[in-house]
């Protein structure tokens, strides 16, 4: 099976350049012409995607050939892309930064090839003129595997600056398809962990998507650069599926895996929750900000990424909700958290009570963890069974003392081996953020334990 969806990898020479603003304006932009735009993001990034959600109507996706492997980068694409007229897909960092001592591996201009996919080069190009020639062309036969088939130039100053930029880069052989202008108010606020997430300022993120979306057609050739993303090569494979990843649904009722959302937990894979609904669950979204019970007749519970510390009086306050997830993990049902359930689940977070699942504390600190870890499970648990490899992310800026408890999560590889997170009856939590479309199987066995505790 092949498939031809016209796509475009929107990427820059490093952070900072303006990806965010060309690919999600380019999304809304494109949807704003009525096309089914589908949104993409490099990397295990979880913010962006809502900004991409946003501008589409779509569920955006996240495409990392780390925690996934190289392997399920082109179906993960074509399941997000299905019945889409036209693919988006932001880059990380700089377009050749990927997964450190790991050369090309999980960067964008990897996943550009995996994707066969022309890149859309964004310069910021507020302090040069002449030199942007030289950079543009650098990037474009650094590798001949990646073909940058045009340029945005970013933060030009002014008719004469563009036309300077414009007179070089005729010599890089590198067409121009957009100039934008400053324009402070497609800024997007961000704080210790990147951008704001769409869930906590909804009115103002769609102000601000739709000045990018006003910026990206007024300034971008679109029909341009929607005939570069018609010159994709065709993929080879079939679309991802969450039932075939998963073989067959448990057998039996389904049992109801409650799903922490809302502003306080907005980092969560789509996959996961359609992984648990293939696999027999009846998932049910709910807001421990606003929800004081857990959805009736939770037999499990799944609590993601986010900004617990921004909510933590918030979150303390709702002493009933704090309350029946104790009792639920008392029970033995399965509970399985990441990095912000991992706070929630702890007995205090910067002095305030949380759940006290877990005999831990935590605290926010200044100094940042971040990177890809390599894990293998050190015992059973409901996610998996001991000596399960999976790759996973680390982004936080807190600290969680004891770091592991006597049973740990996982064993994390590297230069530095170490244990952590916790395994206690059915809980398990950890710093790690996983995907579990590499290993779906963590899927079915949660929803099993569901069935059987």
């Amino acid at each position: 099976m092949s498939a031809s969806v016209p796509r475009l990898v929107v990427a820059a020479p490093s952070s900072g350049s303006g990806k965010t603003t060309v690919a999600t304006g380019l999304m809304a932009a494109f949807a704003a012409r009525g096309l089914a735009v589908s949104p993409h993001k490099v990397g295990p990034d979880y913010i962006d995607p809502g900004y991409h959600a946003l501008a589409t109507g779509r569920v955006g996706r996240n495409l990392d050939a780390y925690l996934c492997g190289p392997e399920l980068v082109g179906p993960l694409f074509l399941h997000g892309a299905r019945g889409c007229d036209i693919a988006v897909v932001e880059g990380v960092m700089g377009l050749y930064d990927g997964a450190a001592g790991e050369g090309e591996l999980a960067s964008t201009a990897h996943v550009a090839k995996l994707l066969r996919a022309p890149v859309v080069l964004v310069v910021d190009a507020s302090s040069q003129s002449r030199s942007v020639a030289a950079l543009v062309h650098g990037f474009a036969s650094w590798d001949p595997e990646v073909r940058v088939g045009g340029v945005v130039l970013n933060k030009v100053a002014s008719d004469r600056h563009e036309e300077l930029l414009r007179e070089a880069l005729e010599q890089a052989g590198v067409p121009v398809l957009g100039v934008l202008r400053r324009v402070p108010q497609v800024d997007t606020p961000s704080r210790h962990l990147g951008l704001v997430p769409v869930a906590e300022r909804q009115a103002a993120a769609v102000e601000a998507v739709a000045a990018m979306a006003a910026q990206v057609a007024e300034g971008c050739d679109l029909d341009a650069l929607a005939g570069l993303a018609r010159s994709a090569g065709a993929l080879s494979g079939a679309a991802w599926d969450a039932a075939e990843a998963v073989s067959s649904p448990v057998a039996g009722a389904a049992p109801v895996v409650a799903v922490a959302g809302g502003p306080a937990f907005t980092f969560s894979y789509a996959e996961h929750s359609e992984l648990l609904a293939a696999a027999g669950a009846e998932v049910v979204v709910f807001d421990p900000l606003r929800d004081e019970e857990l959805p009736v007749g939770t037999a499990g519970l799944v609590i993601g990424g986010g900004f617990p510390e921004v909510y933590a009086a918030e979150l303390s306050a709702n002493a009933p909700l704090r309350k029946a997830v104790a009792e639920l993990a008392a029970s033995g049902a399965p509970v399985a958290a990441e990095c912000a359930g991992l706070l929630y689940l702890c007995r205090e977070l910067d002095g305030l009570p949380m759940c006290g699942v877990l005999d831990a504390g935590a605290r926010m600190t200044e100094r940042l963890t971040l990177g890809y870890r390599d894990a293998v499970a050190v015992g059973d648990s409901v996610l998996a069974a001991a000596g399960t490899r999976m790759r996973g992310h680390e982004f936080h800026r807190t600290v969680v003392e004891p770091g592991s408890g006597a049973e740990p999560a996982w064993g994390v590889r590297g230069p530095r081996p170490r244990v952590e997170g916790f395994v206690e009856r059915g809980v398990h939590a950890s710093y790690l953020h996983t995907h579990w479309a590499s290993e779906p199987g963590v899927a079915r066995r949660f929803v099993e334990r569901c069935r059987t505790s």
